[in-house]
């Protein structure tokens, strides 16, 4: 199945993911280059999916407020932890895009819907990412009622990591084996990921279809 349409430029977030750990981190605050680049590679398109939709599908929005939080990132780098993180910056870096989408929606007389939308949706939303257990999910329920929309803004808004295996697995069609090689994980660590990512996806399509106090997703643009 198809979940959106992804060029070239994804190609290494995909089958590269990188690790910021503590090693990367230090390097980072000393201002090293390659570090500061790898993680501007690394997050780039995923974070501009992520902002995307949440801004009304406005792409020079969406724009402008990936190179804020990129920027801000940088100036900030000494509050990411990652210990607590375990090497996963996702989190931390969509927590400061979520306070840069909320002032770029505020100029809009559209972004009150699409804000409290999305402010009802995060809270079900990141609950529900912390209690991904490890349990089997078939592949009938991650497909079942979707709409082409609604699956792009789903997997734009699940942490990288999920979305590099329901990609690999479902988008490139790849084997346990090939997505194990890429990932540098055994074939049982892939099973359990790609079993967590379908849950993960088919929770957060659910909270998105239904968000309780939100009303449905809304489907009008922002006008660019």
């Amino acid at each position: 199945m198809t979940f959106l349409h992804r060029d070239n430029s994804d190609e290494e977030a995909t089958r590269s993911p990188a690790i910021f750990d503590r090693r990367w981190h230090a390097k980072a605050l000393a201002a090293d280059t390659e570090s500061v680049a790898l993680l501007a590679r690394q997050v780039l398109s995923p974070l501009f999916r992520f902002c995307y939709h949440r801004l009304g599908r406005n792409q020079a929005l969406a724009e402008d407020v990936v190179q804020e939080t990129l920027l801000i990132a940088i100036e900030r780098l000494e509050s990411y932890d990652p210990i607590r993180s375990e090497g996963r910056i996702w989190g931390w870096i969509t927590g400061l895009a979520r306070n840069e989408i909320r002032r770029a929606l505020s100029r809009y007389e559209q972004g009150f819907s699409l804000q409290q939308f999305w402010e009802s949706a995060d809270v079900r939303l990141l609950e529900a990412l912390r209690h991904i257990e490890s349990e089997a999910i078939s592949d009938a329920d991650v497909v079942r009622n979707e709409t082409r929309q609604l699956v792009n803004v789903t997997m734009s808004q699940l942490p990288v990591h999920y979305q590099q295996a329901l990609e690999a697995k479902y988008m490139n069609g790849e084997s346990l084996r090939q997505i194990a090689a890429a990932l540098s994980l055994s074939v049982e660590a892939v099973e359990s990921l790609l079993s967590r990512s379908r849950r993960a996806f088919r929770e957060t399509f659910e909270i998105l279809s239904r968000p309780k106090g939100a009303g449905e997703y809304p489907d009008g643009r922002i006008a660019e």
